[in-house]
């Protein structure tokens, strides 16, 4: 009767109760969107910095060069780049809760610094402060996965991850979107690091009361909901718990071809996605006469639909693999196709838009980014399906090298594009984003598989080891009969 009860308690929790598991991808969606409001708030506070009369002229004006303020803003992303690979190892060490602490901390207190400190340091203690910010945030991508490698059960892991990356469209959008009235206020270009620095530190205090590193050490979570992503993840959580410093193996990771793949995948999307973040604005106001830049609303809107499309695909996601309807490996290729292939087509059509259909490359601007949402459902969540013991690993080496693919992205539309107002010289860069994005979900389709890897599990490179007759019935799992026994 007893075990009855239990079952039934655990059933009740499935979608859509808001459990704990819940909780912490909420938390997660706003660290993630504090995390990129105070990435990408210099892009559009350096405007104002460096033309008061644009914005509000009561505050400090600074004649930087162009190539001044080139280093500002790669200065973040020197420091990103250096703490990816690091960043899985310490999440891994320290725990996911410390983490994501230590970096959204770093980012607000740097970002509430910021004006002070190019008042005091001018352009070169700003870059150091950017560089900061990079360091910070360069594990939070490795620490969320992670997190989602222990609370997400399987055949919710598409849906928990995408609510919680979609933080980052969240951020973005609210950052485009009220940056120029923000600048323009009485508290000037200094709220626009003011405001998210400190909505950085208010979910700070809420992350240190809320937020854990798994089921087993969260004591406000429930007895059926724990055992209801434990059992999901088959035992992984209990593993990677009870033995926190699994040795990473490195050479397995390398040379396993699933891996490869999912690199190569991440690479790919990164170069269509950098190619359209950095180039699309220069080609709109170059070629099509439209400065998007200006407005901006119209700036935030792609990055607004891709949050709306990604939340609503995640109830399909969910259909689709709690009802068996489709394998995780099923499941993560189709998404992982409609967010790669379908961008290709719209891409390429939008290199032979003309002047006079410039309310057309609007559209399909905002569709290319909004349908990448998809994305999230598939390569992005990966990681996890193949080694869930080593998620914030694998995410980390893979980020590096696609953060490596979105700086030789924008040299070669420099190397190309000789005339930026030749729309066949751009059309070029558009097939290359498409060619390499078609590349990359083709390898995904034929050898990607969303199955845990053998290498993620410690216990199978021991197994000839004599153990002593008691830590083998520690480890020992633990039977139905046991269980109903001690219930």
């Amino acid at each position: 009767m007893v075990t009855s009860r239990r079952t039934s308690s655990v059933s009740k929790l499935l979608p859509p109760t808001f459990g704990r598991r819940h909780l912490q991808c909420l938390l997660m969606f706003l660290g993630f969107s504090a995390a990129f409001a105070m990435r990408v708030n210099l892009s559009v506070a350096i405007v104002a910095m460096m033309d008061s009369k644009a914005a509000n002229p009561d505050f400090p004006e600074y004649h930087w060069s162009e190539q001044i303020k080139s280093r500002i803003l790669s200065s973040f992303f020197c420091g990103y780049i250096c703490t990816q690979i690091p960043g899985g190892l310490l999440a891994s060490r320290f725990g996911g809760k410390v983490m994501l602490l230590s970096s959204i901390s770093i980012s607000s207190v740097m970002a509430l610094l910021t004006p002070i400190g190019v008042d005091f340091g001018g352009w070169k203690l700003l870059c150091f402060m950017r560089f900061l910010q990079g360091i910070g945030q360069g594990v939070t991508v490795p620490t969320m996965h992670t997190l989602l490698a222990k609370w997400s059960p399987v055949n919710e892991r598409g849906s928990l991850a995408t609510y919680s990356y979609s933080g980052s469209q969240f951020g973005t959008v609210a950052m485009l979107a009220t940056s120029g009235l923000l600048a323009s206020s009485s508290m000037g270009w200094p709220s626009i690091f003011y405001i998210p620095g400190g909505l950085g530190l208010l979910w700070v205090v809420a992350w240190i009361l809320w937020g854990a590193n798994s089921p087993s050490e969260c004591t406000k979570i429930g007895d059926a909901e724990r055992e209801l992503i434990e059992t999901s993840l088959r035992d992984s959580v209990k593993q990677s718990d009870r033995k926190s410093n699994l040795p990473v193996p490195w050479k397995k990771i390398l040379t396993s071809r699933p891996f490869f793949v999912l690199l190569v995948t991440h690479c790919a999307s990164t170069w269509c996605f950098w190619t359209l973040l950095t180039q699309i604005p220069t080609y709109m106001k170059s070629v099509l006469g439209m400065d998007i830049k200006s407005n901006a609303l119209l700036s935030a809107l792609p990055y607004f639909t891709m949050l709306v499309l990604g939340l609503m695909l995640c109830p399909l996601s969910d259909y689709l693999e709690k009802g068996n309807r489709l394998s995780a490996t099923t499941s993560r290729k189709l998404f992982n196709s409609i967010g790669q292939w379908v961008p290709m087509i719209t891409l390429i059509c939008l290199g032979y838009v003309t002047r006079e259909q410039a309310n057309m490359a609007v559209a399909l601007l905002t569709f290319t980014v909004g349908i990448s949402s998809t994305l999230h459902l598939g390569f992005q969540v990966n990681h996890i399906d193949l080694a869930p013991n080593f998620a914030g690993t694998l995410v980390s080496l893979t980020n590096c090298a696609a953060n490596v693919s979105s700086i030789i992205a924008p040299l070669v539309v420099g190397f190309i594009v000789t005339d930026t107002s030749n729309p066949f010289q751009w059309r070029i860069i558009f097939f290359i984003a498409g060619g390499i994005s078609f590349f990359g979900n083709l390898l995904f389709v034929l050898f990607g598989t969303a199955k845990k890897q053998p290498w993620n599990d410690e216990q199978s490179a021991k197994s000839h080891e004599i153990k002593p007759l008691n830590e083998e019935l520690d480890d020992a799992p633990i039977t139905k009969a046991e269980s109903q026994l001690a219930v």
